[in-house]
Formats: structure tokens, C-alpha cells, sequence
């Protein structure tokens, strides 16, 4: 039985929970977290979801995520995620995700991860929740949005992702910005 805190529409915890598979509350709000993982030729990790998965059974998605639970962080819920899924452990302690999607019921807060050298004969797939991966280009994941192969996400969503590969934030060439100095706030 999974459990999920409830938050409100400014993401602060309730202090209420709900048992999955139930009616979010009107007004509450749940976190998911997604990650996707690229490798040194930019290329994006992709799993195939199981046959028995009640959404999305046999298609294509990004490489790993899912709902975290309660008591987690969303660094806490990412990680545990990836490691079900995929069998690959990693620190997100002190990452904050590159986007945060709102939807009807949630936020879902969305990883960048690059792992160079990540082969995939090290990945350990949970057999429950994932059948297949393999490394796909932008140009692969479009086509097979087109062909129905993969989850219905918007391609803008895909594009956004490719970008945050090699990119921290929105503005062109912030990271060749000189850095401020602040001051200490006075106590």
C-alpha cells in the first residue's frame, strides 16, 4: 500500500495523506518526480512499461519516475525511483530539479541526469515495472510519439528535456555571467 502526503496549491504539506488509488481531494495535491537520463552522445535512456502497468502498459517513456511517497522529499522519491526501476543508484541530496510541471493533481518535479558512461548492461530493469530499455535520440522519441509507441507527451516537453542536457538554466550563456557577491543578511 503506497502512501502519499497531500500538499496545497502553494506545495506546502497539509499534514494530511491518502492511500493510492483513490480520489486526490479537491484542492490537494500530490508530487511526482521524473528523471531522464542521457549518455555521452546525448542520447536519452528510455523504458518500455510492463504489459500490466494500468497506465500506459507497453509504451515507451522517459527513462525513470513515478510518485513520491510519504515522508520523502522529492530528492528522496527520485532516487528511490531510479534504483526500483533501474537499478542505478545516485545522490540527487543536493539537486533541486530543472522544472517543475504542474498538472491537475500534482507537481511533477523532473531530473536531468547525464551519465557518460553508463552501459547498459549495468542497468538491473524491475521485470514488475519495466519489460525493455534502450538509448534513444530526440529524433527516435518524436517518431515513436508519432506512432503511438511512446507515452502521449508533448514533443515540447521532449525538446525541453534535450535542452536541459547540456543547459542549467533559460538564459543564453548565464553560466559565463560574472558571479555576485551577496552580503550576509543582518540578524
Amino acid at each position: 500500500m503506497e502512501v502519499w502526503d497531500l500538499y496545497d496549491m502553494n506545495r506546502q504539506k497539509t499534514g494530511e495523506t491518502m492511500i493510492r488509488g483513490y480520489k486526490i481531494p479537491e484542492d490537494r495535491y500530490r508530487i511526482s518526480v521524473h528523471v531522464a537520463i542521457f549518455n555521452g552522445e546525448g542520447k536519452m535512456l528510455i523504458q518500455q512499461r510492463q504489459s500490466t502497468k494500468r497506465a500506459f502498459a507497453n509504451l515507451w517513456d522517459i527513462s525513470a519516475g513515478g510518485c513520491v511517497v510519504a515522508g520523502e522529499t522529492s530528492q528522496m522519491g527520485i532516487e528511490r525511483e531510479l534504483f526500483e526501476e533501474l537499478g542505478i543508484r545516485h545522490s540527487f541530496e543536493r539537486t533541486r530539479p530543472h522544472m517543475t510541471i504542474k498538472y491537475e493533481n500534482g507537481f511533477n518535479d523532473v531530473y536531468v541526469l547525464v551519465l557518460p558512461e553508463l552501459d547498459l548492461s549495468d542497468v538491473v530493469i524491475q521485470p514488475t515495472e519495466v519489460q525493455a530499455i534502450k538509448w534513444a535520440t530526440k529524433e527516435e522519441i518524436m517518431q515513436m510519439i508519432d506512432t503511438e509507441e511512446f507515452i502521449s507527451l508533448n514533443k515540447g516537453f521532449i525538446e525541453m528535456l534535450f535542452f536541459f542536457r547540456t543547459h542549467t538554466g533559460t538564459i543564453e550563456g548565464a553560466d559565463k555571467l560574472p558571479k555576485r557577491e551577496y552580503k550576509p543578511m543582518p540578524t
